[in-house]
């Protein structure tokens, strides 16, 4: 199926003049490094989830408890 639905964008290309088909391409090339961005995030979000979520836990639970203060951007 995908190279089913490749060559139909080729074609689709092909029919533009070529300033147009620079612009497309340009606009592909971007937005397929975009997609490998979300997908490498994706991939190391899943891999420190569970680190995440203790760590949200933990400052529940010192918020809760009153252990927590809050930030003062004039200190950073």
């Amino acid at each position: 199926m995908a190279s089913t639905a490749i060559a139909t964008v080729v074609k689709m290309i092909e029919s533009l003049p070529e300033d147009a088909q620079d612009l497309v391409v340009e606009h592909l090339r971007v937005y397929l490094e975009d997609l490998r961005d979300e997908r490498r995030w994706d991939k190391t979000f899943k891999k420190t989830e569970a680190q995440v979520t203790k760590a949200a836990q933990r400052a529940r639970k010192e918020i809760a408890e009153g252990l927590a203060k809050p930030l003062n951007h004039s200190d950073l």
